[in-house]
């Protein structure tokens, strides 16, 4: 299971941190991600983590993607938000030898104002 946290109405420039707790599973043999989905938009990939990070080119420069294996937790630095962030981020999660995300948390909304 994932739970996503951290979600909130911010400015233009402003920061957000997002969480996402795991439970359940060995987390570290997990690929880790976010996704997002901006109103009257399909999902699109933010970001994920294993053995390195990948980002989405929009967010590159901006968002940072890290998770801390002792606590389970996955997180997503924010900063410098953008309007076009807007949406709804969701934490997705996949097993190492597992090609397709099959576990998806709840979803938090992010809200950036301009």
């Amino acid at each position: 299971q994932l739970q996503a946290s951290g979600g909130g109405l911010v400015q233009a420039g402003d920061s957000l941190r997002l969480s996402c707790a795991f439970s359940g599973q060995t987390f570290g043999n997990y690929v880790m991600a976010w996704f997002r989905q901006a109103p009257g938009k399909d999902r699109e990939f933010v970001a994920s983590i294993f053995w390195r990070t990948e980002y989405t080119d929009s967010v590159k420069g901006r968002f940072t993607l890290s998770r801390d294996n002792a606590k389970k937790t996955l997180y997503l630095q924010m900063n410098s938000l953008k309007p076009e962030d807007t949406g709804i981020y969701y934490c997705a999660a996949h097993h190492r030898a597992a090609d397709d995300y099959n576990i998806w948390g709840q979803g938090t909304l992010v809200t950036v104002s301009s």
